[in-house]
């Protein structure tokens, strides 16, 4: 009997796929603008053994890991340096080349430690059209609104938000670790999608409209993205130390 640890109830548990013999695994990948150091690389040797005790326990394991080789801010609020553009800025590259080499080494990493590379490797800047058209579909539901050009998360909509943490959002203090965004409803919003009012000179850029509903191409990107993700076992391993 194979037994995990489920963060939301804090006790270990059977371990039963909805689909019998089948595991999906999501793991979150490096932003790419610098080389990854031993503390990044514990969070993918923890991801790797996961993977190999259940395909040691005879699961055949559907394994994605994301690359962000788009713009990923320093600060852990919605502020900050474009990583990716402070890479550019270092080296006299462009982003996009910045984030080929910094994914190459990258995976020259994983061969060195014999980690099993994912079962599929998605670039963020290849899957923009559904990151839009998925945003565009929690504003209809509205779990959004914009302020300053940008559109926000609103917490205060979802009512389980923080039960994974058991955060008691109330007595969280605003501005004791970052400083407040103005244009927020509560502190602990977070951005979807930045505008140029947020960077002006940014090097990747995407248009997108949203307060309006979705065109015929962005829904069947959500459907197509809905499909493929519907009664899929997920394993999503927290990002603590995968990032630079």
């Amino acid at each position: 009997m194979l037994k995990l640890y489920n963060t939301l109830t804090r006790t270990k548990e059977e371990f039963k796929p909805i689909h019998a013999g089948k595991v999906g695994m999501y793991t979150c990948g490096p932003t790419v603008y610098y080389f990854a150091h031993i503390g990044n690389l514990r969070a993918y040797l923890f991801e790797d053994i996961l993977k190999r005790v259940l395909e040691y326990n005879k699961y055949q394991v559907n394994h994605v890991m994301n690359i962000t080789d788009v713009g990923h801010l320093t600060s852990d609020a919605d502020e900050g340096e474009d990583k990716m553009l402070k890479g550019a800025k270092r080296e006299g590259k462009s982003v996009w080349e910045i984030a080929k080499f910094y994914e190459e080494a990258f995976f020259a990493d994983l061969r060195k430690l014999h980690i099993i590379y994912p079962s599929i490797t998605c670039r963020a800047t290849e899957h923009i059209p559904e990151m839009i058209a998925l945003i565009k579909r929690i504003e209809h539901n509205g779990y959004t609104y914009i302020a300053n050009g940008n559109v926000y998360f609103d917490i205060a909509k979802f009512k389980h938000y923080g039960d994974l943490a058991r955060l008691n959002l109330d007595e969280l203090k605003a501005g004791a670790r970052i400083a407040v965004d103005e244009h927020k409803h509560n502190p602990q919003d977070f951005v979807l999608w930045f505008t140029k009012s947020k960077f002006d000179n940014q090097e990747m850029k995407w248009d997108a409209v949203f307060e309006f509903t979705l065109t015929d191409e962005e829904y069947e990107k959500l459907k197509e993205f809905a499909t493929t993700s519907k009664n899929v076992d997920i394993i999503h391993t927290e990002e603590v130390e995968n990032d630079i």
